[in-house]
């Protein structure tokens, strides 16, 4: 495992060390599980973008073509 040093402004160090002791974890293992989510964020936006490009609308509009349109049933509408 590596170590570094980073400067944080005194609020938001606040607030990591508030969310860690209310998670009850050390301070490092937070601000090392946020950053594994935020990175975890961002690949998935990345992956989403690769998937996305491979996309084709006229196939899309052609298979929504097929779908009735009808109104959802009542317990999938979003309310």
């Amino acid at each position: 495992m590596s170590s570094m040093n980073i400067e944080l402004p005194d609020s938001l160090l606040k607030q990591a060390r508030e969310m860690a002791e209310k998670d009850g974890v050390p301070l490092e293992q937070f601000i090392a599980s946020a950053l594994a989510e935020k990175m975890a964020a961002w690949r998935t936006v990345e992956y989403l973008k690769e998937r996305a490009s491979h996309g084709d609308h006229a196939k899309f509009q052609a298979a929504m073509s097929r779908v009735a349109d009808v109104e959802p049933d009542e317990s999938d509408r979003i309310l």
